[in-house]
């Protein structure tokens, strides 16, 4: 087969283009420039798309003997990516842009691209696996290493795009085992620390940068009374679930720390609780990606609510387009904007963007 690989500068993706050259494909390598301002993003490897990234995917590809090109979807990153998890924020949701970057850069702007010049698949790095149904269609699964398992932000990842992605590292034991293959190859970025934060955010201040994009909004912070005990800037620097940086002038009555239980724009307020009132039992949720056909009726699943949270046991049915999950043990900290991903064993069922939680 003829292969893009998508080379972000890390070890990972490297030892997949490895992996998929050693497999006998045909295979070019390509780094996304997602950022109009490359410069200004961070150094020393914390973050990923920067110069210094490109410049070491270029190194890898050198090493592995195949083509090498700089893409640039930077417009497309700044409107499908950034702009989304501004409007989000803005709209009281809390967005995962990594699972937003997956869906519409990854496997979208970049596999319609190489489908259209003529390639058959989009080789990445990503930890996850993808097994073949009876019926012959593309099902994704977990990977075998649990802890560096990436199908969360993979789910939403429609079955006929899995059809042309390969992710060689899904069968891999473990991280070390990756690293030491890196190293064997003479891979400059072997021990290279790998990505964190978010990438379009080069110092980590979430809340600053959407004071930018979305200026000073302030508003109340409130009790469950309804009671006003604090103040802030902009409900958009809040999430569900958060503890620190509430704004909160006094404690509460019974002494123990508030959280964050609900944010409304509209009324520019933040509602603030004890931690026992944000344990939720059922979700609904919106937009579901299916892998494969949707289930007719209630079917038993492992529900995941975070990229790197426990999935648990719930119940998920369809109801009028959307999904309903009961929950069979409660979750805390559940935001509306948060991707919920379906499980059966180890194979996604699907996956769907929570709109309202309950608590009953």
């Amino acid at each position: 087969m003829r292969v893009l690989a998508a080379m972000s500068g890390g070890v990972d993706s490297a030892v997949a283009a490895a992996r998929a050259v050693d497999a006998g494909h045909e295979v070019v390598g390509v780094h996304m420039a997602l950022s109009r301002q490359p410069g200004t993003l961070r150094t020393g490897a914390r973050g990923c798309c920067t110069i210094e990234d490109a410049r070491d995917a270029r190194r890898a590809a050198d090493v592995l003997g195949i083509p090498f090109y700089v893409w640039d979807l930077s417009e497309t990153f700044v409107a499908d990516v950034v702009e989304d998890f501004v409007a989000e924020y803005a709209a009281g949701r809390t967005p995962n842009p990594c699972v937003r970057c997956n869906e519409r850069i990854k496997f979208a702007a970049l596999l319609d691209k190489a489908l259209a010049l003529g390639f058959d698949a989009v080789c990445t790095g990503h930890y996850a696996r993808v097994v073949r149904a009876p019926d012959g269609g593309a099902r994704l699964h977990r990977a075998r290493d649990r802890a560096k398992d990436q199908s969360y932000v993979l789910a939403v990842v429609a079955p006929a795009e899995l059809e042309h992605s390969l992710f060689p590292l899904g069968d891999a034991e473990s991280k070390d085992e990756v690293r030491a293959e890196a190293q064997r190859r003479g891979l400059a970025v072997a021990a290279k620390p790998d990505s964190h934060d978010i990438c379009f955010i080069p110092d980590g201040d979430t809340r600053g940068f959407l004071r930018r994009h979305l200026g000073e909004q302030p508003g109340e912070v409130v009790d469950a009374a309804g009671e006003v005990v604090g103040t802030h800037a902009g409900t958009y620097g809040f999430t569900v679930g958060q503890r620190r940086g509430l704004g909160v002038d006094r404690p509460a009555p019974d002494g123990r720390p508030r959280y964050v239980l609900s944010i409304s724009p509209a009324e520019r307020r933040v509602v603030v609780g004890a931690a026992e009132e944000l344990r939720v039992r059922r979700l609904l949720a919106a937009s579901p990606v299916w892998g494969g056909d949707a289930p007719e009726g209630p079917v038993e699943v492992a529900a995941q609510v975070r990229a790197h949270g426990e999935a648990v046991p719930a119940r998920a049915r369809v109801v009028a387009g959307q999904v309903e999950v009961l929950l069979h043990e409660p979750l805390t900290g559940v935001a509306p904007g948060q991707t919920v991903a379906l499980y059966v064993g180890d194979r996604v069922l699907g996956s769907a963007t929570i709109t309202t939680t309950a608590r009953d």
